[in-house]
């Protein structure tokens, strides 16, 4: 067994063909003896009682006539069969007082199941015609008398060679047909195996990190699935591998550019470069933004890791309405300094099934970036929809937009959709990916709906409290 796990797939499947075939040729075989002892022999005995039978009822009685004796020497001239009419008493008798040594055609026993008007069946050699036969004896009675007997037999010989030559085209025909498969069956192997082998090579390709690698699909069968999912699965990792390479560089140049100002700041109040009181507080003040900057970083990557492994949400039902109205509150300045005005319409029957920190969190993130990017004197609008079993929150504003593609790139990390501004704005690019992962974990789902210099529209879905 270790030996055959040890081989390749096209030799397991090329030897499980040659084995199938081989057994099935051996069936073949069997199949050919059975019919030749089971079924031809039984048939050629039938047709010789038939044929015994036939002449028997010939006879009518008393002494063996020539006229009869004529009848079966005409039907064995024209017969397949050899046919033997013994009425020697001597042949008959199988019993003293003739010589012990002497051999009679029947036994005494074969004598009394003849008297009782039975045939007898012989198969197998026969002193008698010293050869191998097939052969019936009928009698012909006289009363109890056992005037004569019919002996029907066919050389065992002649059946033999019926059979020798369906053997010879077994054996040809089945070495012919095995040798042809075996050759058509590795083939096939060979043919099922070649993508199988191809995914193996390409497969190891993408172990060494080279992505790029694609399969061949040939097929629209099972292997052919099995290649496209490969190629969609190579293309996946490539794309992963570009957007870790894109994160790495992201966060880098995220924390580059803070700490480049808190070394630099720090170093001029440390050489004494700044004299001046208040220009010392301006560096400091900038030293703090930007270590709140990282900071904020720092806490956004931990929050997407815990959301993205197997962060326990504490589920309780609580008002969505209650939630929003809490977290506007905290926002009241900042719309009173931007001059926007915010239109809010929540329903206080709705009761969310979820983590009501983590629902602020959405919030925060979309009325920070609907603030962010709404400019001084627009508009916003916040409100709630029960569509059972969900509850809908729609959060609008009267900012910049999203082209198209931009929308589509929402969630990916640090993609910003105006990176020229992000940094007056504050945004690192994780919000989105936050929100989408914390919906996500609450069954819910998040669609965005903009166009540029009209806004934006958030839609949210959040599974409602079933009392039930």
């Amino acid at each position: 067994m270790k030996q055959f796990n040890s081989l390749s797939l096209q030799q397991k499947l090329w030897l499980t063909i040659s084995a199938f075939l081989v057994l099935a040729v051996g069936l073949l075989y069997a199949v050919v003896v059975y019919v030749y002892e089971n079924i031809y022999i039984t048939n050629v005995e039938q047709r010789l009682l038939r044929e015994g039978m036939n002449i028997a009822t010939k006879y009518k009685g008393g002494e063996i006539t020539d006229s009869f004796r004529t009848t079966v020497s005409l039907i064995n001239d024209i017969s397949d069969a050899d046919i033997v009419l013994v009425n020697n008493p001597r042949e008959l008798s199988a019993c003293l007082p003739f010589e012990v040594d002497h051999h009679s055609i029947i036994s005494e026993t074969e004598r009394q199941q003849l008297l009782a008007g039975k045939t007898v069946t012989k198969k197998g050699y026969e002193q008698t015609f010293d050869r191998h036969i097939v052969g019936i004896i009928i009698p012909l009675l006289d009363e109890h008398r056992l005037m004569g007997i019919l002996y029907l037999y066919v050389p065992l010989a002649s059946i033999e060679d019926v059979l020798e030559r369906m053997q010879t085209f077994v054996a040809l025909g089945g070495s012919l047909f095995l040798f042809i498969t075996v050759f058509v069956g590795r083939k096939i192997a060979m043919h099922f195996t070649k993508p199988l082998q191809h995914m193996q090579q390409a497969a190891y390709r993408v172990s060494q990190g080279d992505f790029s690698v694609q399969v061949d699909v040939e097929t629209e069968d099972e292997i052919g699935q099995l290649a496209k999912a490969f190629n969609q699965m190579a293309h996946a990792l490539a794309k992963e591998d570009e957007r870790k390479k894109e994160f790495l560089a992201n966060v880098s140049h995220e924390l580059r550019t803070p700490l480049s100002y808190v070394k630099g700041y720090s170093e001029a109040l440390l050489d004494g470069v700044v004299k001046d009181e208040e220009q010392q507080k301006k560096y400091m003040r900038l030293i703090h933004r930007e270590a709140s900057r990282m900071q904020r970083l720092v806490r956004d990557l931990l929050d997407l890791a815990q959301l993205e492994g197997t962060y326990p949400l504490v589920r309780t039902p609580f008002s969505i309405a209650q939630l929003i109205e809490e977290t506007i509150e905290k926002y009241e300045p900042l719309l009173q300094e931007k001059r926007i005005h915010l239109s809010l319409d929540v329903d206080h029957d709705l009761v969310v099934d979820g983590d009501p920190d983590r629902i602020e969190q959405v919030l925060q993130n979309l009325l920070d970036n609907a603030l962010r990017y709404t400019p001084s004197g627009g508009n916003m609008s916040l409100r709630t929809v029960n569509k059972h079993p969900m509850c809908e929150l729609v959060i609008s504003d009267s900012g910049q937009g999203m082209s198209k593609q931009d929308i589509e790139r929402l969630g990916e990390r640090f993609f910003r959709t105006d990176r020229s501004r992000s940094r007056e704005h504050g945004g690192i690019g994780l919000g989105i990916v936050i929100v989408k992962q914390i919906v996500k974990l609450h069954g819910g789902s998040i669609r965005f709906e903009s166009e540029q210099g009209k806004g934006t529209t958030v839609y949210i879905q959040l599974p409602l409290y079933d009392e039930s």
